[in-house]
């Protein structure tokens, strides 16, 4: 037993004033005071000694200085481990091939919060090492209060053209059923658009009216497919919102940044009227018949994935391929009998999703990026593609009326100044990615941070004895992918 009102030493108070110095230089560099009440905590574990932090290591009972141990390094890894992964840097694991071939799924990440500056959690109470969802138990996995404003440590500004891990915005709204999460927009709409048509009128051809008119419409079918939804949860799951900080993560390449003007035509992204530099490996779709199955060698050297490979099953269909892979089977006659570029003309779910632009995922815009302390004139033609970074994203009462006039706050507004920086994400994979075409801008407060190594790559399509492990990939730069 330690002697009581033992006088602390000279090492003690050496170690005290080092950590109390670096604790406070955190505070400053994260510009949040509330820390501070921690100060007088760490004096104590150090000087007073007035809380018994370990009065399980003086248990008579071995049984408690052993659980209580286990506990104490367990408590400690999991505060540590939340501070690195909000601060320093988190795992991110590729889900899907929105980004083939520039990044695999498979593909683990060392994402960096320091690249861009890492935000103050808006939603502090969590589980560290989840999103939003407690594993097994399927419950909520962070506390919805309090909820704190957005605030980010300075750091970098996001650069044209990399890729970045970012909350989805779309993802405020979600249906728990994991089929469904990714699309709760899409489903009102595309639903309530049905149950219009079947059973209240014929629906009309929405780009041929004015586009007060197609809003009226498209709002009448975004809640007949809200209530659908809401009253089917044995099919959709149980609706409910999600803080931004706990929105699905998602990862795409910057192809727009904050007050450029964005258009892409002929599949072709154009920023202020210049073609913007494709990625290396970008990819699309093109129409393929084979005379024979592409043998396993050609598959491994074109990095032909399973999936890219379902799309042409029985010899025929849609291939995502690289120009370099266009390229060499387009030369063998011996494997295709035809390959041409197919092109993608579907205005399905595009964004906006109240106005019928007639815009496609290859020919989209143009729009303008919204920039911090920007402007913008507001009109019946434009409100649509604006009014979700005003309303939802920088939290304003937005109405737009039956006469075209719009109200924000209350007040009749000719035009609106933005808070935040808008960026434009899309995947490499450009006929196969859900990205800004489908789901608007991604608004600054959603960024997470930079990917800067692929530390693993598995392939899911390879045994462990046939390259499941991508050798040729671990430690790769993520910014030496162009």
């Amino acid at each position: 037993m330690k002697r009581k009102n033992q006088k602390p030493t000279k090492a003690q108070w050496i170690k005290m004033s080092v950590v109390c110095l670096l604790y406070i230089a955190f505070l400053i560099w994260i510009r949040s005071w509330w820390g501070v009440i921690v100060l007088p905590f760490i004096f104590d574990a150090y000087i007073t000694k007035k809380i018994r932090w370990t009065w399980w290591k003086d248990a008579e009972n071995p049984v408690t200085r052993t659980v209580m141990s286990w506990v104490d390094a367990i408590v400690f890894a999991l505060v540590a481990v939340y501070f690195v992964n909000i601060y320093f840097f988190q795992n991110y694991t590729i889900p899907s091939s929105s980004l083939e071939k520039s990044l695999l799924v498979g593909d683990y990440l060392f994402v960096s919060k320091m690249s861009y500056g890492p935000r103050v959690p808006q939603t502090p109470l969590s589980m560290p090492l989840t999103q939003h969802t407690m594993p097994i138990l399927g419950t909520k996995s962070y506390s919805e209060w309090p909820q704190w404003e957005y605030k980010r440590v300075k750091g970098g500004k996001v650069q044209l053209n990399d890729i970045v891990v970012f909350n989805y915005p779309a993802g405020d709204t979600v249906s728990l059923n994991p089929n469904y999460q990714a699309v709760y927009y899409r489903l009102c709409y595309g639903y309530g658009r049905q149950i219009y048509d079947q059973m209240i009128a014929p629906v009309p051809v929405l780009d041929s009216l004015p586009v007060m008119q197609q809003r009226s419409y498209l709002l009448q079918f975004y809640e007949l497919g809200r209530q659908y939804v809401a009253q089917n949860q044995a099919e959709f799951g149980e609706v409910t919102w999600r803080p931004v900080d706990r929105r699905e993560n998602y990862v795409k390449r910057c192809v727009g940044l904050p007050g450029q003007t964005l258009q892409i035509k002929d599949h072709i992204v154009y920023l202020d009227g210049k073609p913007n530099k494709e990625p290396d490996n970008v990819q699309y779709n093109y129409r393929i018949s084979l005379k024979q199955n592409i043998p396993d060698d050609l598959v491994r050297e074109l990095g032909l994935s399973q999936e890219d490979l379902q799309g042409a099953a029985q010899r025929g269909g849609v291939m995502p391929l690289t120009q370099h892979a266009y390229d060499v089977l387009s030369k063998r006659k011996d494997i295709v009998e035809s390959i041409a570029y197919e092109p993608a003309n579907d205005t399905e779910g595009i964004y906006p999703w109240n106005q019928a632009t007639g815009w496609t995922s290859d020919n989209y815009g143009p729009v303008w990026i919204p920039a911090k302390g920007k402007s913008i004139d507001l009109t019946p033609e434009n409100i649509a593609v604006y009014e979700r970074p005003i309303r939802v994203y920088e939290g304003n009462d937005l109405q737009v009326k039956e006469d075209g006039k719009i109200y924000i706050n209350g007040k009749e507004a000719k035009s609106y100044t933005f808070k935040m920086d808008y960026y434009w994400m899309m995947g490499d994979n450009r006929h196969n990615s859900e990205d800004s075409r489908y789901w608007g801008f991604v608004p600054e407060d959603h960024v997470v941070g930079k990917p800067i190594i692929i530390w693993l790559s598995l392939d899911k399509d390879r045994g462990w004895f046939d390259g499941h492990v991508r050798w040729n990939r671990l430690f790769r730069l993520v910014d030496n992918i162009k």
